[in-house]
């Protein structure tokens, strides 16, 4: 693996977790407020997390792509519940 592959890939594990950070603060103290995710909505900010996920020849063991799944599910509820 080249030194650019590897910052590549360091970078996606990164921004996963970014991500994943977004998802939780969403679903807590973010009240389901999409202006606190990184990617602005629940649709993309997912889309991202399956292309980084994706992306990633080794699949990391803090997330799987069903937990992606799931935070989408909740998220989309949460965002109904609540108007922000």
């Amino acid at each position: 693996m080249s030194a650019n592959q590897s910052q590549d890939t360091q970078f996606n594990y990164m921004m996963l977790s970014r991500l994943q950070s977004d998802c939780e603060y969403f679903l807590g103290n973010g009240n389901g407020c999409e202006k606190h995710l990184w990617a602005g909505n629940v649709t993309e900010q997912i889309e991202e997390m399956i292309k980084l996920f994706n992306q990633l020849n080794e699949k990391p063991e803090w997330l799987t792509l069903e937990d992606i799944k799931t935070y989408e599910s909740k998220m989309i509820n949460k965002k109904e519940e609540t108007k922000c």
